[in-house]
């Protein structure tokens, strides 16, 4: 088929159709931030930070699932843009346990490399929090629901990668949480030797059980500023 014709941050440009905005960006070399999406997943849209300008759109359009069509005129950094993405930033991290200093994916967090990256501290909303249990009681996975950003990764990776399906959502709103089948203890054998789901967790929501103790790897982290970093000190940000 044709290449569909575009513009994208102001430069003509083409793409392959069925091709989603995210990943043409992408292919471009444009980074356009994503706490939910995964290449090897299918994409949900549940953080919201992938958020684009399309030319006549009445709102900012999701990127990770909106395909690309002709004569689409996209701006993926505009102040509109940068101004929510900013925003739903600071609504994630109000709601976020905020324990970064104790927190075992503190190096390598997704969520804190964002964060670092548009210049987003200490949030500005004040919000009710939820309150979870560590529930570290289980044979295989640690899951601590005071850390997860409901980005739905473990839900996707459990159900079309591993085929388990074990993982789900549940609940509506200020209740919603991730749950393991009819909201039990996450115990089942199929985790024994999975730990997909740790595999593409952005922050420190789901650890092995017998790594929760173990000495890390990763390079100390060095705050060097409010967005910024030094060399492979690790992301500034948020604490």
């Amino acid at each position: 088929m044709d290449e569909i014709a575009l513009t994208l941050n102001g430069s003509p440009t083409t793409g392959r159709p069925g091709v989603t905005i995210l990943e043409l960006a992408r292919d471009r070399g444009i980074e356009i931030p994503t706490l939910c999406f995964r290449p090897e997943l299918s994409p949900t849209g549940a953080c919201r930070l992938c958020l684009v300008e399309v030319a006549g759109s009445r709102t900012l359009v999701a990127s990770c699932h909106t395909p690309i069509a002709p004569n689409m005129v996209i701006q993926t950094h505009s102040p509109k843009v940068l101004k929510a993405r900013t925003v739903v930033l600071e609504l994630i991290l109000a709601s976020h346990s905020g324990f970064c200093w104790s927190c075992d994916k503190a190096n390598i967090c997704e969520l804190r490399f964002i964060a670092a990256d548009h210049g987003v501290g200490l949030p500005r909303f004040q919000v009710r929090r939820r309150y979870y249990p560590l529930e570290e009681a289980g044979p295989y996975l640690v899951r601590d629901l005071n850390k997860c950003v409901q980005c739905r990764r473990c839900v996707k990776a459990c159900h079309e990668v591993k085929g388990a399906g074990i993982l789900s959502m549940a609940y509506r709103g200020f209740y919603c949480k991730l749950v393991a089948g009819q909201d039990g203890p996450l115990e089942s054998e199929l985790c024994r030797d999975c730990h997909e789901c740790i595999a593409v967790c952005p922050v420190g929501a789901l650890t092995k059980t017998e790594d929760r103790f173990a000495p890390k790897k990763e390079t100390p982290l060095v705050l060097v500023g409010v967005g910024g970093r030094t060399g492979d000190e690790g992301p500034a940000g948020p604490m």
